[in-house]
């Protein structure tokens, strides 16, 4: 009957690694995303599918394994949950559930292609799948946060659904949760990312129509019934960002909690999403931390724009200019690839925007030439030029220099 439900392969899968509503702890404890990958190897090398692990041959086969921490009476007793696996199957299709396991031809690409061995080994979800391909704009923050950063979440979800760009996002309370509930109020389509309670969520009255409508998907990669846990919350970002075109950072905390950890991951391990930050007078210490490690300011004036194409030039703006860690050698270098003259006047245009882009919040000349790799007396020299122009305000008591907030960055990425 199960054949008729599930590929065996995904069958094969949830027997090793699903804990069926049962705690982890309990024996035989089911694998490890770790551990299923090392299992997966194993099968590649054997020219044998997850599928074949059921047959009556696959005892014999696995006594020859040799992996650490992986025990074949262990394999033995995991595949042997089949009863539990049954009532679980029934249990989450008759409230609507499906469950996709990693070789199934419908899991999601991008999970695959991004992610590689870090993507989950099952997928539990509610809605329409299709959604899973699309792409979008991952909006993610923190939980409490108050209504201006609320208000511009909502901002940015209408944007998003005037222009056909999905949201994804991770559904906690807070940010995710404003900027998912908004969109499908602007009668866009989401993805949301849960850590916990999937089952709770897909009966759950505010998502429950748009689900019906076709454009809402809720997934999980942990059981259904799973309460919440900040492992598992952390584990889930990067799901978020690996589904997502672009990603937006409304608000972190520095050094701490699941936004934080989430787009430095982004930053380092998922180079193909674009990671933005909200930056203005009011952004947290974290928007400017996750700026100063790559992070791209948001576009700041969306009015009737496309928010679509401002996303495109903004990424291909910064793509096509010297990363902003390079030091000012290497700046003219660059300059000089694209055939400009390397006059002092073109050196301090190409510098000019990074130094802008330092200054949203204000720094003093010592710490602003350490930034961009200079001499202390070149940047004092740039930033004389810079406040003669009117692009660069002076402050004193403590001596410092913030760009004028005339100067915006999309203008400068325009």
């Amino acid at each position: 009957m199960l054949n008729h439900i599930l590929p065996p392969d995904t069958q094969a899968i949830l027997l090793l690694c699903a804990s069926f509503g049962q705690s982890r702890q309990i024996e035989p404890q089911p694998l490890t995303l770790s551990e299923y990958n090392s299992l997966a190897e194993w099968l590649l090398q054997q020219e044998m599918r997850p599928a074949h692990l059921l047959e009556p041959t696959a005892k014999k086969q696995l006594k020859q394994l040799h992996i650490n921490k992986l025990d074949p009476e262990r394999l033995l007793a995991l595949l042997e949950r089949g009863a539990m696996l049954s009532l679980a199957v029934e249990k989450w299709t008759s409230r609507g559930l499906w469950i996709l396991g990693r070789s199934d031809a419908q899991y999601p690409k991008l999970l695959k292609q991004r992610l590689k061995h870090s993507a989950p080994a099952v997928l539990y979800g509610v809605g329409n799948r299709e959604l899973l391909s699309q792409g979008g704009l991952a909006i993610v923050g923190s939980r409490d946060v108050d209504e201006e950063l609320l208000a511009y979440t909502r901002k940015v979800a209408e944007a998003s659904a005037l222009d056909g760009i999905q949201v994804i996002s991770g559904a906690a309370r807070g940010v995710d949760q404003e900027a998912m509930l908004s969109i499908l109020n602007d009668g866009g389509t989401s993805v949301g990312v849960l850590a916990d309670s999937l089952t709770k969520a897909a009966v759950n009255g505010k998502y429950r129509s748009s689900i019906k409508e076709g454009r809402l998907t809720l997934i999980s990669s942990y059981d259904p019934d799973a309460g919440f846990n900040a492992g598992n919350a952390m584990g889930r970002n990067k799901y978020v960002y690996a589904l997502a075109d672009y990603a937006l950072v409304v608000n972190s905390a520095f050094g701490q909690g699941g936004t934080w950890a989430g787009a430095v991951e982004a930053l380092s391990k998922l180079k193909e999403i674009p990671v933005f930050v909200r930056m203005s007078p009011t952004a947290s210490e974290g928007n400017q931390q996750l700026y100063n490690q790559g992070a791209k300011p948001f576009p700041g004036e969306l009015g009737n724009s496309s928010l679509k194409k401002l996303l495109v030039e903004a990424t291909s703006a910064v793509e096509t200019h010297p990363q902003i860690n390079q030091t000012s050698t290497e700046i003219v270098q660059d300059k000089q690839a694209r055939e400009l003259t390397s006059t002092p006047q073109n050196i301090y245009e190409a510098v000019l925007p990074f130094i802008l882009n330092h200054l949203q919040q204000p720094k003093d000349a010592k710490t602003l030439a350490h930034c961009l790799e200079v001499q202390p007396s070149q940047m004092q020299e740039w930033l004389k030029k810079a406040v003669q122009q009117g692009k660069v305000r002076k402050i004193n008591k403590p001596v410092a220099y913030v760009a004028n907030e005339s100067v915006t960055q999309l203008s400068l990425l325009a």
